[in-house]
């Protein structure tokens, strides 16, 4: 998985898979689905990152 925050633009994109991208929706505005050809969720970018989360720049890892 890879995280990745732009500030210039304010887009979080969020990697879970290193494959290529097939097909998009946007789920609620600025709020995109990325697919890969099987249909799988491989990705997510949050348009506005500053504006929808506490700080987009960090991330914090829990084990369950």
């Amino acid at each position: 998985m890879k995280v990745t925050y732009d500030s210039k633009v304010d887009v979080l994109w969020i990697r879970l898979k290193d494959k290529g991208i097939v097909d998009s929706d946007e789920q609620s505005p600025g709020l995109i689905l990325d697919y890969d050809a099987d249909g799988n969720i491989i990705g997510i970018e949050i348009h506005h990152a500053s504006q929808r989360l506490e700080d987009p720049r960090v991330v914090e890892y829990v084990e369950a």
